[in-house]
């Protein structure tokens, strides 16, 4: 695996000067980045996939152990504050449970059969869907949670910084995100976690893009839960709406923080009916933005 091999470059990397050691490891994390780029057809297509899958009630689901699982959490968990992704639609089957996110829990990561039963107590079906994260491409755990969740319908992604391995063979839509040898080898925390946490970041923003959670580059579905976000709320629903700051701040007011209901009251419409439409066409926002603002 080359993610496991020494790179001969940099095998006096611990005797050199600082400076030298950081800016070398530096330059890994740019390569991991770049290593994105092959794969953005890839990602495009499988955001596509999980939003048209997801609909208005599929569970999005991330799996992994390790480095790898903690990155997948930390992707999930940004977005129901970013979003306004419930928390119910989200799922986390990390090797070793809870107590992994903090600590090293020994040989988790090579149970395949809880890695399956996760995915089977969680009740995964044909509208959810799993990403499975793993530098190697051989976990076990991973692997089998995505071959689970496969055999019950849903719809399965993998990112792997390994060609050729299992847990690409085991997803519809594999990634492969090919980093190579690490500054210190073996340490997957480096250019693979970087990687990994890009294409993360690449994949869910897209789905969301194509769930309608974000107009004109804006965040118009986040929770605004302090001062800062709600001045951000009402700037959104002032630019969005044309109007100026104090209307848009009782809009959002009156639609209880809600930024694309408050929208469509700022625009004319009556809070009842702007709720309603929100809750039957949420993907239509842009649509209603446009309609209420040519009429």
């Amino acid at each position: 695996m080359s993610t496991e091999t020494a790179d001969p470059n940099l095998a006096e990397i611990d005797r050199w000067p600082t400076e030298r050691a950081v800016m070398a490891m530096f330059e890994g994390q740019r390569e991991a980045v770049a290593s994105i780029g092959s794969q953005t057809e890839a990602i495009a297509r499988a955001a596509e996939a999980a939003a048209e899958r997801l609909g208005d009630a599929g569970r999005l689901a991330y799996a992994g152990a390790g480095t790898s699982g903690r990155v997948g959490v930390q992707d999930g968990v940004e977005l129901t504050p970013t979003f306004g992704w419930p928390e119910e639609r989200l799922a986390f089957f990390l090797a070793g449970g809870e107590t992994a996110m903090m600590r090293a829990v020994e040989g988790a990561e090579d149970d395949a059969e809880a890695g399956r039963a996760a995915v089977r107590d969680a009740a995964f079906g044909q509208c959810d869907v799993l990403i499975g994260v793993a530098a190697s491409g051989r976990t076990p755990y991973t692997i089998g949670a995505l071959e689970e969740a496969r055999s019950r319908g849903s719809l399965t992604i993998s990112f792997s910084c390994n060609p050729d391995t299992p847990l690409l063979e085991a997803a519809e839509h594999p990634i492969l995100l090919d980093t190579g040898s690490e500054a210190v080898a073996g340490s997957t925390r480096m250019k693979a976690g970087t990687a990994q946490k890009a294409a993360l970041n690449l994949l869910s923003t897209a789905i969301m893009l194509r769930q309608g959670l974000v107009y004109r580059g804006l965040m118009v579905n986040m929770r605004i839960s302090n001062a800062k976000l709600l001045k951000r709320g009402i700037a959104m629903v002032s630019e969005i709406a044309g109007v100026d700051d104090a209307v848009a701040g009782i809009a959002l007011e009156d639609a209880g923080r809600d930024i694309r209901t408050a929208v469509l009251v700022a625009l004319g419409l009556d809070l009842a009916d702007a709720r309603q439409r929100m809750a039957e066409t949420p993907r239509e926002f842009a649509a209603l933005v446009e309609q209420l603002r040519t009429r």
